[in-house]
């Protein structure tokens, strides 16, 4: 995607945020080299940067990267000043806090940038071995971009002539998650557990503190560790304001910093039939499986809710590489109907239950059967996703397909 807009003229202002360490920075020095890089995080370079007028700008950076660029906002208007006199110059604004980034972006930048939000490896980019090895779009990602919501697939994963490519992927996933700086593959499993646990404390000593004038981290990290416990889970404050020791207003807003710094999705519920009671409350996904289990202290092993989170930070994740136009839910009613995942696009929905079972039963579709009748658009296909190698159809509309076949 990114490939497809930075020599456009809707490109000339690129901005990038996203979790430390998803690779940010690799990307400007190995995709986009002919940029300048200039790091703000440089207190005495930065200083000098602040200084320089727009005309100096275009004639020493006229296409530079400022990495860190919510360090010193006042750049950002220097940028928009050089953007509205010069139609030759090109930047790249790349952030860790989205929260402090956007808001100037929003303000200075409206209509004059193209947004990219970064994530931790899809399973298709853990599958490369370098930079130049374009990541294959997984079968989730052609549907996305307009292929048949009833993709031919495979009777059974066995057969799938990248299986062993993207059970490699699929298992240094699970354990460890998808941070660019794990795959190196002169680290042992060891150094890997050390780094998501430097990880999770470097996030806590200095995202967090971006974010949030903390005097005490302590509620925070307590809240953190709760929501890991919670990931899957249907998110209610005041439970867990009573189970840290805070307030439901603090909840809220220690929830928003983990969503704006990347660690975690609020997935909405759905609720537009008017007709039905329908539960109100979002539910939480952890983004990463490795950060949770450094959160958690865990290694190895794995709940059916951290499985859920798993797949549903995948589908998401690769959703949002491709840019698509698509919303994310969950739904429950009152009645027991519960539905892990709704994908909304322009056409019709895909819906889906995730199961950690190696072996799915016809039982387990049936959240999925008569869906429509509660939904204003047409389900363009239901699913369930597992660990079972065998695809098959479990009702009218659902098929029961193996999650990496379908992701990987």
């Amino acid at each position: 995607m990114v490939n497809a807009v930075k020599d456009k003229k809707v490109g000339r202002i690129l901005v990038f945020t996203g979790a430390r360490q998803v690779g940010k920075t690799s990307l400007v020095k190995n995709i986009l080299s002919d940029y300048t890089y200039l790091s703000i995080e440089d207190p005495v370079a930065r200083q000098g940067y602040v200084g320089l007028t727009a005309a100096q700008w275009k004639l020493l950076y006229p296409k530079a990267a400022l990495d860190e660029v919510q360090k010193e906002p006042r750049l950002i208007e220097s940028i928009k000043s050089a953007y509205d006199q010069y139609d030759d110059v090109r930047y790249l604004l790349l952030g860790s806090s989205q929260l402090l980034l956007l808001e100037k972006v929003k303000e200075s930048l409206a209509g004059r940038c193209v947004l990219f939000d970064m994530y931790p490896l899809t399973l298709p980019e853990l599958s490369t071995t370098s930079w130049d090895d374009v990541p294959r779009f997984s079968i989730w990602q052609q549907l996305l971009q307009g292929g048949d919501g009833r993709y031919d697939f495979l009777p059974s994963f066995l057969i799938d002539p990248h299986m062993a490519q993207k059970q490699q992927a699929w298992e240094h996933y699970v354990r460890f998650g998808g941070y660019p700086a794990l795959v190196d593959e002169s680290m042992t499993d060891d150094d890997r557990y050390l780094w998501l646990t430097g990880y999770v404390r470097t996030y806590l000593e200095r995202d967090v503190r971006d974010l949030a004038s903390f005097r005490d981290l302590e509620p925070f990290v307590k809240l953190q560790h709760a929501v890991a416990l919670q990931t899957a889970q249907a998110l209610n404050a005041s439970v867990l304001a009573g189970r840290v020791g805070i307030t439901s207003k603090t909840v809220q807003r220690y929830i928003e910093y983990l969503g704006v710094s990347y660690q975690t999705l609020l997935l909405p519920a759905w609720e537009r039939n008017k007709n039905k009671r329908l539960t109100k409350m979002p539910k939480v996904h952890y983004l990463d499986n490795g950060v949770l289990q450094a959160v958690l202290q865990k290694r190895g092993g794995m709940t059916g809710a951290e499985f859920e989170s798993l797949v549903v930070a995948e589908l998401y994740k690769q959703a949002k590489n491709l840019q698509a136009p698509v919303s994310f839910y969950h739904l429950r009613t009152h009645d027991g109907k519960e539905v892990d995942l709704l994908v909304e696009t322009e056409q019709g929905y895909y819906a889906f239950e995730i199961k950690m079972t190696d072996h799915v039963q016809p039982s387990d579709a049936r959240h999925l059967v008569a869906l429509e009748t509660l939904l204003d658009k047409p389900v363009l296909q239901a699913y369930v996703l597992s660990n079972d190698y065998t695809t098959r159809l479990l009702a009218d509309g659902v098929l029961a397909v193996n999650v990496n076949m379908l992701l990987g």
